[in-house]
């Protein structure tokens, strides 16, 4: 099932939205495509992480995520909950619906709680 998510992006002195695509399907593996930094690759590890301390199943098929517009580069963690929402959706755990009508955006820690900065 393919469900999009969306967060956002600082470009130049802008925001621009940033569409996040998530695909559970057939066959294994995880890619992730749509110019992300290492940071954002690593969300991977902290998304399944919270997602089993919270009782969510991780899905046993490919997960594909894309990330557009795709010549703007994605920058940090706070793309995880945006990521996160869009894997349960796709895989049936979460409404689609629900998760495609709100800008979402946060880091998430290992235990599924949201990252609070006081900057």
């Amino acid at each position: 099932m393919l469900v999009k998510t969306y967060g956002s992006a600082v470009y130049g002195v802008n925001a621009c939205t940033i569409t996040v695509e998530v695909n559970v399907g057939g066959g294994f593996g995880y890619v992730m495509v749509g110019l992300p930094d290492n940071a954002v690759k690593e969300s991977k590890e902290r998304v399944f992480t919270a997602l089993k301390h919270n009782g969510f199943e991780i899905p046993r098929h490919k997960i594909t995520i894309n990330m557009a517009p795709a010549d703007i580069r994605k920058e940090g963690t706070s793309y995880d909950l945006t990521i996160a929402l869009g894997v349960l959706a796709a895989s049936g755990q979460l409404d689609p619906e629900i998760v495609s009508r709100y800008v979402i955006m946060g880091e998430l820690s290992l235990d599924g709680k949201l990252q609070n900065y006081n900057l």
